[in-house]
């Protein structure tokens, strides 16, 4: 095992730095709900004696949809930016730029209800208020008599992702309608269409369709929408043709719900990580690929300061000075100059030599050799692990050498060791390449684990320390386990699996809820919703019996156990022989080599290190982790 060099890591810089704010803005995600607002959408769905029965028609329904979206959006992805298009209604409105369009509709009955943008507090009243104001959403949701010309739509779409978002890595326009044939015979209007829906794709922004199915008709997507949705033809698998069953029947199955899921399900996919990484195989052969971190805890962050003692929230904008330690003068940042510790003086170095010192190479990732996967330990997890897929920027031919290693390690069970280094300046770090099959989500059918590569990071020497002596584990007689048993079995979750995507952070959600709350002028709420808290009627009802039946066997067994101890008692007492402890001038080196590696030269006293190295004629001077040093430094030479 190689040293460790978290030691030359600079403490200001996080090992996971956020990427430029260039490529950051790049891979950014806009999307434009265009919803149709027609007859049908309008109407509710059919009455139904399901206490779950549903009342939102599939326009209102999509419109909570969105509003849920954009709720979620600015607080997964505050960067991101959503927008939310009516098109069919009797009104129009649209703010066009273009000074000489003044006073003229230029895209007649579309409606912008909500501008693409950043979503902002206003944005999200706006549709709040459609959302509790039924006279105000039946004002608004007006369907127009005219046809609509879904080129109009397409092309009213096509001006504000260039308007808005002309350098977002990732336009999508989802569009939610439960016309399958809005032209008809009307090839012109078809054709014009067509010719729209091109200049998005080309423009490379990715229509996404929800087609809404009613009790009498079946949206067919052959009719019109197979013509107007380009996929690229590299694609397998065709993720974006979108869902097939999406239905207003009224029976409980909710379509909020169902859009919710579809389009959380279509999420932007992960940002990279890195992109582009050298994949050095053998020597002289590189392939490259891609870094995804799929595996991220959520925390409540602080990315601001607010005010909230004015009429309303405002940000603070902060400043940050330094000033001596004995007066108020302010210290430039010219006049600072960093050191590092060591042998008790301090030596300082120049920027450029700090660089330098952190510079163990270019970026990539190196293959050292092969092992068998039954090596890795389970306790040599020490960090999250990175997901790689092949890229052909830099390497045509990669994705078919990815796909065969991928291959030869899955099925040979092997596993690749490799030198990794993630970014310039990043602390290099040893580990295990792992091959992972994909899986689905039973249920939904939805991935859950995707077929590629991951890089899992393995500790260097120095990363791993001997477990704390504990006592002898406390053995439950069988009575109790057998009894205990019963009661588990009666409290499995469905499928007996738990899913940590239906149990959200209480406290995480607790703080969105009053972020929300400040940011709408709302009341803040007076308790979380805490999905962990065990239902307690649930279980008293299933497993209350078994529960009982146990806690009489444990009484049993703890009054047997106590009258033993207290018959013990009356029993002289045993002399217990105090073994006195080996000292190091006691041992020989292959002791001293013993303790090292066991890591429990650290539980001598200072003294006993001193006598040690006085015995040896070495300096004794020092704080105890020097001494240590000494005594490590002789046992390795001799």
């Amino acid at each position: 095992m190689a040293d460790s060099r978290e030691g030359w890591k600079n403490e200001e810089e996080d090992e996971e730095e956020e990427l430029d704010e260039t490529n950051y803005i790049a891979q950014k995600d806009a999307v434009l709900f265009a919803i149709d607002v027609s007859d049908r959408m309008l109407q509710p769905p059919p009455e139904s004696n399901s206490k779950r029965a549903e009342t939102d028609s599939p326009a209102m329904a999509a419109i909570k949809c969105a509003y849920q979206i954009m709720q979620q959006r600015i607080i997964s992805s505050p960067k991101d930016m959503m927008g939310v298009l009516l098109f069919g209604t009797e009104e129009s409105k649209f703010q066009e730029e273009d000074s000489n369009a003044r006073g003229s509709i230029a895209y007649p009955h579309c409606y912008l209800l909500s501008d693409l943008n950043i979503p902002a507090a206003e944005d999200v009243k706006v549709l709040k208020s459609i959302v509790e104001d039924p006279e105000k959403a039946e004002k608004l949701l007006s369907p127009t008599k005219e046809p609509v010309s879904m080129s109009n739509l397409l092309f009213c779409a096509n001006q504000i992702f260039t308007t808005r978002a002309p350098n977002f890595g990732s336009r999508r326009l989802f569009i939610i309608t439960d016309k399958d044939d809005p032209h008809g015979s009307d090839k012109t209007a078809r054709s014009q269409a067509t010719v729209r829906a091109k200049d998005l794709y080309d423009l490379g922004v990715v229509i996404e369709l929800f087609p809404i199915s009613q009790e009498d008709h079946e949206f067919d997507r052959t009719k019109f929408y197979d013509d107007i949705i380009y996929r690229d033809p590299a694609e397998e698998n065709d993720h974006a043709l979108g869902p097939t069953s999406l239905k207003s029947n009224g029976d409980g199955i909710s379509l909020l719900a169902s859009l919710v899921s579809d389009i959380n399900s279509k999420q932007v996919a992960k940002r990279t990580l890195f992109s582009n990484l050298p994949f050095e195989i053998g020597p002289g052969f590189k392939i490259s690929v891609k870094g995804y971190n799929l595996l991220q805890k959520q925390m409540p962050a602080r990315s601001c300061y607010v005010w909230l003692d004015g009429e309303t929230p405002q940000i603070v904008t902060g400043q940050s000075a330094r000033h001596e330690e004995h007066s108020t003068r302010v210290v430039e940042k010219a006049e600072i100059k960093k050191a590092y510790k060591f042998g008790g003086s301090q030596i300082m170095f120049s920027p450029e030599e700090q660089k330098e010192l952190k510079n163990f190479g270019l970026p990539g990732l190196r293959i050292i050799g092969f092992k068998p996967q039954a090596m890795l330990p389970f306790w040599a997890s020490v960090k999250k692990s990175t997901f790689i897929y092949p890229s052909e920027d830099d390497f045509v031919g990669s994705t078919r050498v990815f796909a065969a290693l991928w291959q030869k390690l899955l099925k040979d069970k092997k596993m690749g060791l490799a030198w990794y280094i993630a970014r310039v300046n990043a602390t290099p770090l040893l580990v295990a390449i792992l091959p992972s099959q994909e899986r689905f989500d039973e249920g939904t059918n939805v991935q859950v684990i995707p077929a590629g590569l991951w890089l899992y990071p393995i500790p260097f020497v120095d990363d791993i320390r001997s477990p704390p002596e504990v006592p002898a584990p406390l053995v439950a007689p069988d009575e109790l386990t057998d009894g205990m048993r019963k009661v588990v079995q009666q409290l499995q979750l469905p499928k007996a699996m738990y899913d940590p995507r239906k149990y959200p952070n209480p406290s995480l959600q607790w703080h969105y809820q009053i972020l929300q709350s400040l940011a709408l002028d709302d009341d803040l709420p007076e308790m979380a919703d805490d999905k962990t808290v065990p239902k307690f009627r649930q279980i008293e009802k299933r497993a209350a019996e078994y529960i009982n039946n146990w806690g009489k066997i444990l009484a049993e067994l703890s009054d047997s156990v106590k009258h033993k101890t207290e018959h013990d008692e009356d029993d002289p007492p045993k002399k217990k022989i105090k073994m006195k402890a080996e000292t190091l001038e006691e041992m020989s080196v292959a002791d001293l080599r013993k303790v090292i590696d066991a890591g429990t030269l650290s539980k001598y006293t200072a003294t006993d290190l001193k006598s040690w190295l006085v015995s040896k004629n070495l300096p004794a001077t020092g704080k105890k982790i020097d001494l240590i040093d000494r005594v490590e430094q002789w046992v390795e030479d001799n």
